[in-house]
């Protein structure tokens, strides 16, 4: 794989290149846009925490939050007593949208959210294993990656439009599209497998039952034929379904 420093400044140079008015556009944001696109391959932890501290904010300013009394955020702090308080050592803080898409997901702050739309589709059990799936892509570091290639995008179009006198930076708009970036990321499928694998290996180390990933990745697999938004990366829901069955069976 291709260090992430060359392949966003390719992308960089590509885009600034197709520009049919290239030649309006002050070279010194040019050099602002590479500047940022390294820093987007470069990110710090610091820096990672304090753009996901910036975008879950956001995230849940324009979301509706389920009470603490609710029946829903009482669901997810049952499951979350069982997963645990941390990722890597990082405080997980749990909340539910109140909507009714089928989603969850996590950043890399321990920020942990799941939609009540997936509560409403899924029991206890299954909302655990894909709850745990997504704080495997925290603590395997896939999230970072994909923060790193959603801050550089927008750092890329932002510099696009310095020629009109705007600043090649994250605006507020920008931001809000490195949060849908973000949370809409797709992974590899090494990545999806090993997070599935955390999952099941983070339930058997606190001997839950893992076999709600099973039947939640069979669930998964019936929306709109098995191309929902969720899970869509390869390998598909039934073949991953079947992957932790055999881990199952094998007791490993």
């Amino acid at each position: 794989m291709k260090p992430y420093r060359f392949v966003i400044a390719a992308s960089a140079f590509a885009m600034f290149a197709a520009c049919s008015n290239v030649g309006n556009v002050d070279p010194s944001a040019l050099i602002k846009s590479g500047q940022m696109a390294t820093q987007a391959a470069t990110l710090s932890d610091a820096d990672v925490r304090a753009l996901t501290d910036k975008s879950c904010a956001q995230l849940d300013g324009e979301n509706k939050i389920a009470a603490a009394n609710s029946k829903y955020q009482k669901r997810l702090n049952k499951i979350a007593a069982q997963l645990g308080d941390n990722i890597n050592g990082t405080p997980v803080n749990y909340k539910v949208y109140m909507t009714k898409d089928v989603n969850a997901w996590a950043m890399a702050n321990g920020c942990v959210r799941v939609y009540s739309g997936l509560m409403d589709m899924m029991n206890d059990n299954e909302v655990r294993g894909v709850v745990g799936h997504e704080m495997g892509h925290v603590a395997l570091g896939h999230t970072k990656k994909a923060m790193q290639v959603a801050y550089a995008t927008s750092a890329v179009r932002g510099a696009a439009t310095s020629a009109g006198g705007l600043a090649g930076t994250l605006s507020g708009s920008q931001l809000g599209d490195f949060s849908e970036k973000l949370i809409n990321a797709q992974f590899s499928q090494t990545q999806e497998s090993a997070a599935d694998d955390y999952s099941f290996d983070l339930q058997k180390k606190k001997n839950l039952d893992p076999s709600g990933l099973v039947t939640a990745f069979n669930k998964l697999a019936q929306l709109d034929g098995g191309k929902s938004s969720m899970f869509s990366s390869h390998p598909s829901s039934p073949e991953r379904a079947q992957h932790i069955q055999q881990r199952i069976a094998s007791n490993q």
